[in-house]
């Protein structure tokens, strides 16, 4: 919105029209121009892997025109920062599909959804460029055009913020308040891409080598597959004070570019969530405050005799002041809860992946042990905008449950106690206290009751506990019938605790998407914990450092494999590169004892003897080779079966 105005309580304006010239939303929407033909030069650079039947007929693209790849989102882990920036550019037009002021007035409801899809996908385009000349193995193109992608989006928002900096939320300083995180993210992405030129022009020049970024394995996979080949106790390092209390990292494991880009749009997006809701909160006292001035007047003009609404001033403005400084301590404390949320979501998620490369799930339900790969990969393209919607969700639901309990604290336990009734008020909490500790004093009775004379002694001294083993029968079924009617009575008030502590857990716990807020055996109605499940079952089948280390091992030692029987100059290389087993004196030894093990063979061979004279010479052969085969030591890889193990097998 380019326009606003806003009243103060003096009557005055506080907006004036901004007359700059530019609107962020129709650069937008003329911005999906160089998206396009950026797309399009990244496409025609990249070659397919495969060719189609058109190659056939149009021999002079020789298979351009490929698909651009903007971000790997299951096993990507290099420039995760530079696409954290990138999504953190994106945050401010996903706040605006969030509030969805880009819906018109009269739109139908029913075709709403079609809306969203359309502006989703012209956000999607737009931003396209800056991930895509981020991944492109094109440096050169890459750089060149996210630079002048960039610049333009840097000039037009700074000019746009410095030009109009008034807005109808924040008031005259709101664009500065919205627009710095994605300012800063844009100037982030064009250093980079600043670095990315300069490092394509020394690849260019020779001065530097150029890095292969498809590797199979990552270095940190291969650390974590050599530490657990290593002593437990070796793989022990003695932790300092921020690992033990705060955070403790990890070397031999990385989140993927999906998590970061998802926990920086969420603290970008719950920065500007905060800032909306306490302009709108200030918007809503200033009006309380005109609505107690109105009633001072209108007290003013009534008569002193019969004047009703003196009464009501008091205790409107103390409700004002309440409420303004709750909201203000709530504010602060459920932002907080929701930032810690954040980054509690990527420890889950670390110590998640970990278990189930150790092959431990029990952790999970028994009934998501084997998700649907369907469902596994649908979840990966759901996590993020799912991830960041809940935790903006959760912050505005959190607020305003912790602001009603700040209010029912305030009313029922501070102001009595400021206004002299804290001698009733201790003797209301004093009943309640009471009555809340015979209850549990008489379910800890019954344990107590159940310990002592119900359950037989320990089977050995050294037992921590008793057996579960019934003890004086008859006594305990008297037990269960006096005390099944009390048990009634205590259950009613125990239903509605239950009721109550369900609500609170789940609502304190509503922006966790790693845990369910379902009961055992319903965690499927769980949406956003169905989506968790499938996430992190995806990336570990895909990003399993044992699996991909044995893979790259498969992979290199084919690939040596092929160099060395395809190589021009086998014959010439020194005898430790060639295989034991392709050498002609190692072929000939081997057959010589295959044949003095197994002597009828040399009758079966391809070059056999014609004159019986020679047959009787080579029988006689026979018998001195079998006379000496005991003498002679057994070669690595020479067959010692015997003749029936041969069969009609012929030699070497």
């Amino acid at each position: 919105m380019e326009l606003g105005v806003k009243t103060y309580r003096n009557g005055t304006s506080g907006y004036k029209p901004c007359e700059n010239g530019i609107s962020m939303q129709t650069f937008l929407h003329y911005s999906l121009v160089p998206a396009v033909f950026i797309i399009a030069v990244l496409s025609c650079l990249q070659r397919r892997v495969r060719n189609l039947p058109i190659d056939e007929k149009l021999c002079i693209f020789k298979g351009r025109f490929g698909i651009v790849v903007p971000l790997d989102f299951i096993g990507s882990y290099s420039n995760r920062w530079s696409y954290g920036f990138a999504f953190g550019a994106v945050s401010s037009s996903v706040i605006l599909l969030f509030s969805e002021v880009y819906v018109p007035v009269n739109f139908p409801t029913w075709a709403k959804v079609f809306l969203y899809i359309i502006g989703a996908l012209e956000v999607g385009l737009a931003y396209y460029p800056f991930f895509a000349c981020l991944s492109t193995p094109f440096l050169g193109f890459g750089s060149v055009l996210g630079i002048l992608y960039t610049l333009a989006w840097v000039v037009v928002t700074l000019w746009d913020t410095v030009t109009c900096p008034m807005g109808t939320v924040l008031g005259q300083y709101q664009k500065p308040l919205f627009h710095w995180p994605s300012i800063l993210c844009f100037i982030f992405l064009l250093g980079r891409f600043v670095h990315m030129l300069v490092k394509a022009v020394r690849i260019y020049m020779g001065l530097e080598n150029k890095e292969d970024q498809e590797q199979l394995i990552q270095t940190y996979q291969a650390k974590y597959v050599q530490a657990l080949l290593t002593n437990p106790s070796e793989r022990k390092m003695m932790k300092n004070w921020f690992q033990r209390k705060i955070y403790d990292w990890d070397p031999y494991f990385k989140f993927p570019n999906r998590m970061i880009g998802t926990s920086i749009v969420s603290v970008i997006g719950l920065y500007m969530i905060t800032l909306a809701d306490h302009s709108l909160s200030c918007y809503t006292f200033e009006h309380l405050d005109m609505l107690k001035d109105s009633l001072v007047d209108l007290s003013n003009s009534c008569n002193q005799t019969d004047n009703q609404f003196a009464a009501l001033i008091p205790h409107l403005e103390e409700f004002a002041y309440v409420t303004r400084k709750s909201w203000l301590v709530t504010t602060i404390f459920s932002c907080l809860t929701s930032v810690s949320y954040i980054f509690h979501v990527l420890s889950c998620y670390r110590k998640h992946i970990r278990r189930l490369w150790a092959g431990q799930k029990s952790f999970l339900p028994e009934k998501f042990h084997k998700p649907t790969p369907a469902v596994s990969m649908a979840a990966i393209a759901r996590y993020s905008g799912w991830q960041i919607a809940f935790t903006l969700w959760g912050y505005l639901i959190i607020h305003f449950a912790i602001f009603l309990l700040a209010l029912i604290i305030t009313y029922g336990v501070v102001l009595p106690i400021i206004n002299g009734r804290a001698l009733e008020l201790f003797m209301h909490l004093g009943l309640i206290l009471l009555t809340v500790g015979l209850v549990v004093g008489l379910v800890i009775f019954q344990i107590i009751l159940v310990q002592i004379f119900f359950l037989q002694d320990k089977i050995s001294p050294t037992d921590s506990m008793k057996p579960l083993a019934l003890n004086n029968r008859k006594a305990f079924h008297n037990f269960n019938y006096f005390f099944f009617f009390y048990n009634v009575i205590m259950g009613l008030s125990n239903c509605v605790l239950r009721l109550f502590l369900s609500l609170v857990l789940g609502t304190w716990l509503v922006s966790r998407i790693d845990r369910t807020i379902m009961q055992r055996g319903y965690e499927f109605l769980d949406p956003g914990y169905s989506t968790w499940i499938g996430m992190i079952f995806a990336d570990h089948y895909h990003g399993n450092p044992v699996m991909i280390c044995f893979c790259h091992i498969l992979l290199v030692e084919r690939l040596e494999r092929k160099k060395r029987r395809h190589s021009s100059y086998a014959q010439f290389n020194n005898e430790s590169s060639v295989p034991v087993m392709y050498s002609r004196a190692r072929r000939r030894w081997l057959l010589l004892y295959t044949l003095m093990r197994n002597p009828q063979l040399i009758l079966h061979r391809k070059c056999q003897p014609t004159s019986q004279e020679d047959r009787l010479n080579t029988v006689t052969l026979v018998c001195m080779l079998k006379s000496q085969s005991q003498a002679l030591p057994v070669p690595s890889g020479a067959n010692t079966a015997g003749p029936d193990m041969l069969g009609e097998h012929q030699s070497y």
